[in-house]
């Protein structure tokens, strides 16, 4: 709730006020004179209350215009007034400034990013209507077809051919591509993340745990925060779970999954923290400190 600054209209801007009502006067500037409402006219019918307050007036009339605008809104009949705008440089109070103003009030309200990501889920939904070939509606997710190649490289790292496979989504053809299917280096991981784009990998992260060598296979999902369309994230995030049930029933074993920002995140360290968490079921307990020595016995508190 504003302060408002007890100014008022004199009783010559209320008559002529009354007098606006009849639709011949069209244009009223109101000032403040000598601490009270004035006016000077020039002839409306739907009345458009503009206040104007421009960054180089002082401070104190800046405050003074705006405590007032209530009392003027009042004295004149705010159910007068159809629309109010306010300008703090020319084009706001010009005719494009106000077209602007109108476009502006007619546009929906921007929508937030989880509304945008629910809009495109919607749009990317498909019917029923699928065969084998076809992307495919799950409760998990949107299913896109593997290319041969792609479906190939699977059982190919089943076998162990290959220690790591990367796949990216071709949006247009809505179907999962293979990137490459080598054998890397751990240190050659972070360089196979793209910074622009999303994408699949599976690598066969090779290590020892409590004295025993392990070779575990990890999903990686890396998605480079926002720098991709709404429409890539939300398609490689409805595409992983039904991704990841292909590769299995392929015949590889994955033992983690794991989401990424950037290719820096891939150390030896995160992905064996990820791998083998440190359980903290297993702290020992707090021991309680013993009281110091020769203390004599407790005293016994008696109930009244």
């Amino acid at each position: 709730m504003s302060h408002q600054t007890g100014i008022r209209a004199n009783e010559e801007l209320k008559k002529f006020f009354a007098k606006c009502r009849d639709g011949k006067i069209r244009v009223i500037k109101v000032s403040i004179e000598e601490g009270r409402l004035d006016s000077k006219n020039s002839s409306g019918y739907e009345w458009l209350f503009i206040s104007w307050s421009p960054d180089t007036a002082p401070i104190r009339q800046k405050m003074l215009y705006a405590s007032t605008k209530a009392t003027l809104k009042q004295e004149f009949g705010s159910s007068q007034i159809k629309e109010e705008i306010h300008g703090i440089v020319v084009n706001d109070v010009t005719l494009n400034g106000y077209i602007k103003y109108k476009k502006s009030v007619a546009a929906p309200a921007p929508l937030s990013m989880r509304e945008e990501e629910l809009q495109e889920i919607k749009r990317t939904e498909i019917n029923t209507d699928i065969s084998i070939d076809t992307k495919q509606q799950t409760l998990g997710g949107v299913a896109f077809p593997l290319t041969e190649a792609a479906r190939q490289s699977i059982v190919d790292m089943a076998r162990g051919s290959y220690d790591y496979v990367q796949f990216r989504i071709d949006i247009p053809e809505e179907t999962i591509h293979l990137v490459s299917a080598e054998n890397i280096p751990l240190e050659k991981l972070p360089s196979k993340v793209p910074s622009d784009s999303g994408r699949y990998h599976l690598y066969k992260f090779k290590h020892t745990h409590e004295g025993d060598y392990i070779e575990n296979i990890v999903f990686i999902y890396s998605m480079p925060g926002y720098n991709c369309p709404i429409k890539e994230r939300m398609l490689y995030s409805s595409c992983k779970n039904p991704l990841t049930d292909t590769i299995t029933s392929l015949g590889v074993e994955i033992v983690k999954k794991l989401e990424i920002d950037s290719g820096d995140e891939l150390t030896e360290q995160f992905l064996y923290e990820e791998l083998h968490p440190t359980n903290s079921l297993h702290r020992p307990k707090f021991a309680k400190p013993k009281g110091p020595p020769n203390r004599g016995p407790k005293r016994m508190t008696k109930h009244q």
